[in-house]
């Protein structure tokens, strides 16, 4: 082998299953060729998940992102060798209702096929049946075909990748525990193992799986995940499969789903392989789990309890009849990561420089995971948006182990439910609430939860409000899907905001204090928008990725010449900042949302309400917009800042936790004369989406620029010393965009739509909408969409497709209410 050039960083991948061994055959590819991979167990079936997964591979998937990650494992499994047949079978996927209700689901699923481009097609019953000879066309209502899916032999494609990684430079050692991390200046250097073989590094990844935990702990990194055991069982040999004559590992039909049951099938030659989701919650301690020379079988795999199959087995006898002529041979509980929400933990340990964690990760996103890290590690990002997954995501009581114990339980026992998308999981809750929570109970508030925080979406006590303003303020009736989480209440909270003043509830939006001599230096390098401005000033900015992709935007409020607020989107936007501190100390960055609340007063009365409670004057002269300034209101003292983002007259007023009943009570009792009302997040999307506002992470991520997103206006190109990711958008900003963030508005004003569904335009598939919501100001579903530039001209006819029909629409000009933005402004 030739020697390694030594400007190469070392690279140490922990754990040999189907990550790692992307992951180092997606490092040497890009020509980091000294590149090590320690498994405790043998090669390649290292005991852990991916050595018995069952290998199903279906792309469809509500994120974007978990569905491109499917997409890649499926395209680069099928280049490896031995091609095709030995790591990835092409047979496609067929996922069967057996209620209305899951064909209703299988109807949104294909949309979101649709609109990840991924091909999908439903089916009747008797299609079905075609497809799948063995299954009783008779219990399923109709089906959804994916011909890209398929089967992958996880082993195989582990050995594969390995192989192509070795050839590159790449060593893989087998039988080797890794018992410490070392470090020393806050980076990694390298591992120990059991043997006391040390291993120098100056990267390690931890692809361990459900031994991530373990590894985590000694860095002192929390890894919130919980192994589960999930029940996979063998049936005798079948007389129809043996007539088909498939290889012993092999199979002939597409890969099978009937989630109304908690299961999925897959052939073994004349055999078939049952996977179980129904039966009880089996979590495992990752310190329990028998290391592989102590496992009867291997580590992942547990006995099997029969017992808690015998459901599984009637409802797959009923499904498929053959069945009913074998019995099962074989069995076992396998263990499998879940995180809290569900999703893959990815991305760098921030206390410890080097330290990359690629964690929770099943066989079916494998190798999309390994080339985004891939491309972290050797880019400086990862080339794909990936929000959803990175490891900072959580807040810090999100990562309680009783919280990551029950919500992994939950996401095991609703991981073949029909889950909407605003629903939220019941517990443990409350945990955070706002200093306004015991009022908002008594208004009857209705909660949904975001990043552990109670937030009101609307209130019982305003229902009197649709009465008054008579049948032509009632919004329309909706379908039984879009109803659910949504209230009639919601247009009177919006209407009440249009004409008089509401009461917001913002405490949730995550808070950041930006002090110390280099802060005003450091905001200006991290933003695109000019924040040199004297106190008092609130500037919109964008957080962006080196590459220009949005990664946040915020708000920036300078308080004093060293001391700035940042409105920001969630905890991933912190760790941004923390990522990029300078290492003198001159900055300092503290969430204050704790310690802290906030409501918006906004409405055309607002001044009414707010002024006499004051001795500032807050009329338009001495307090513009985008303005912020001290003051008092009764007793308790306010951070004002003159913003709003339902596109009214109003104020964010800020005070500490614990004042914030003072204030909401304040407000309240002053606001009686003018018909104040407390208002939730249901009326508040659908002014914010009135008014054009973007929400990041939904409406735009990091695969977009701010042209494109159309939130160009905060970038300044010629701000002396630019900005992180400036240099990206030089070129862009002399070009037309390709695509763009694009408004619709539903033709029909009785129908709606939700978010990530298709849209189509001149009968074609042409791109998805990220959020929508019915405008109960401009009496129609305002939806936005990320289109070619080409279809969002104005008046152009588009059509949403929504539970498999065709929603008419039309492209608008934005904002559709008060373009001039004369409401905010007086």
């Amino acid at each position: 082998m030739p020697a390694q050039p030594r400007t190469q960083p070392r690279v140490v991948i922990i754990g040999a299953g189907v990550v790692g061994s992307a992951l180092a055959d997606e490092l040497t590819e890009r020509g980091l060729t000294r590149v090590t991979v320690l498994d405790q167990g043998p090669l390649f079936a290292t005991g852990g998940s991916s050595s018995h997964a069952p290998g199903l591979v279906f792309q469809t998937n509500p994120s974007k992102t978990m569905t491109e990650f499917a997409g890649y494992t499926i395209r680069k499994f099928l280049g490896l060798e031995p091609a095709g047949q030995g790591c990835f079978q092409q047979l496609g996927s067929l996922e069967v209702a057996g209620s209305a209700a899951r064909w209703d689901d299988l109807k949104r699923k294909q949309g979101w096929a649709t609109s990840w481009g991924v091909h999908g097609r439903l089916l009747d019953p008797e299609e079905c049946a075609a497809l799948h000879p063995m299954l009783d066309q008779d219990r399923v209502h109709g089906g959804l075909h994916v011909p890209a899916d398929g089967l992958a032999s996880a082993v195989r494609a582990v050995e594969a990748q390995a192989r192509r990684a070795v050839e590159r430079g790449a060593r893989f050692v087998p039988h080797q525990e890794v018992t410490a991390v070392e470090q020393a200046g806050g980076r990694v250097t390298g591992v120990r193992t059991a043997d006391d073989s040390h291993f120098p590094a100056d990267l390690v990844v931890s692809a361990a799986g459900f031994w991530g935990p373990r590894l985590g702990r000694m860095v002192g990194l929390t890894m919130p995940l919980v192994p589960l055991a999930h029940q996979y069982a063998k049936t005798g040999p079948l007389d129809v499969l043996a007539a088909v004559g498939n290889p012993p590992d092999g199979a002939s039909k597409p890969i099978l789903r009937h989630q109304d049951r908690d299961l999925y099938f897959r052939e073994h030659g004349d055999r078939v392989g049952i996977g179980y989701y129904g039966h009880r919650a089996m979590p495992v301690d990752a310190d329990d789990v028998l290391r592989p020379a102590e496992a009867p079988r291997m580590p992942s795999m547990l006995p099997f309890t029969e017992e808690d199959f015998a459901p599984a087995w009637r409802d797959s006898v009923a499904l498929l009849p053959d069945l009913a002529r074998t019995e099962v041979r074989d069995g076992f509980n396998g263990l499998f990561s879940f995180t809290p929400d569900g999703m893959p933990l990815l991305g760098e340990h921030r206390e410890l420089a080097g330290f990359w964690v690629a964690e929770a990760v099943w066989v079916t996103h494998s190798a999309g995971v390994a080339r985004a890290v891939a491309r972290w590690l050797t880019e400086g990002e990862p080339g794909i948006d990936l929000h959803e997954c990175e490891l900072h995501r959580f807040e810090e009581v999100q990562l309680a182990p009783d919280y990551v114990s029950e919500r992994g339980c939950t996401n095991f026992d609703e991981v073949y439910d029909i889950i909407h998308p605003l629903q939220p999981m019941e517990s443990p809750r409350p945990l955070r609430v706002s200093p306004f929570h015991a009022r908002q109970c008594e208004l009857g508030a209705y909660f949904l939860e975001a990043s552990g925080w109670e937030r009101p979406h609307w209130y019982e006590a305003n229902a009197p409000l649709l009465a008054e303003g008579g049948p032509r303020a009632a919004p329309p009736g909706r379908d039984a899907w879009s109803a659910r989480y949504w209230s009639p209440i919601a247009a009177a909270e919006a209407r009440a905001t249009r004409e008089g003043v509401a009461l917001y509830d913002m405490t949730p939006l995550k808070r950041l204090e930006v002090t110390g001599p280099g802060a005003l230096a450091f905001l200006q390098w991290m933003t695109t928008n000019n924040v040199a401005r004297k106190p008092g000033a609130v500037t919109y900015t964008l957080l962006l990725e080196p590459s220009g992709g949005v990664r946040a935007d915020l708000t920036v409020a300078r308080l004093a010449e060293q001391h700035f607020q940042v409105g920001a989107n969630g905890n991933l936007d912190l760790d941004w900042f923390r990522q990029h501190l300078p290492a003198d100390d001159s900055v300092r960055v503290r969430d204050i949302t704790a310690g802290t609340c906030c409501v918006g007063v906004w409405g055309p009365r607002a001044r009414d309400l707010v002024q006499p409670l004051t001795r500032e004057d807050f009329g338009h002269k001495a307090f513009g917009y985008f303005r912020t300034k001290p003051a008092y209101v009764g007793n308790v003292p306010v951070t004002a800042m003159r913003l709003s983002y339902v596109g009214e007259l109003g104020w964010e007023l800020y005070t500490s936790a614990d004042l914030g009943l003072r204030l909401w009570d304040t407000l309240w009792r002053a606001g009686q004369p003018y018909g104040v009302v407390a208002a939730g997040r249901s009326a508040f999307n659908s002014l914010r989406l009135e008014k054009g506002y973007r929400a990041c992470g939904t409406d735009m991520t990091t695969e977009h620029d701010p042209y494109e997103a159309g939130v160009g206006f905060a970038v300044r190109l010629d701000k002396e010393g630019g900005f992180l990711g400036r240099d990206a958008l030089v070129e862009r900003a002399e070009r037309p965009p390709e695509r763009r963030l694009t408004c619709l508005t539903v033709d029909d004003p009785g129908q709606t739509v939700l978010g990530g569904e298709p849209v189509h335009v001149d009968g074609v598939p042409a791109g998805y909408v990220t959020s929508a919501a019915y405008g109960y100001t401009v009496g129609t579903t305002v939806a936005y969409a990320w289109l070619p530039a080409a279809a969002s001209a104005a008046g152009t006819p588009a059509s949403i497709e929504y539970f498999g029909e065709k929603v008419p629409a039309t492209v608008a000009e934005e904002p559709v209410f008060d373009p001039d933005m004369t409401r905010i402004r007086r």
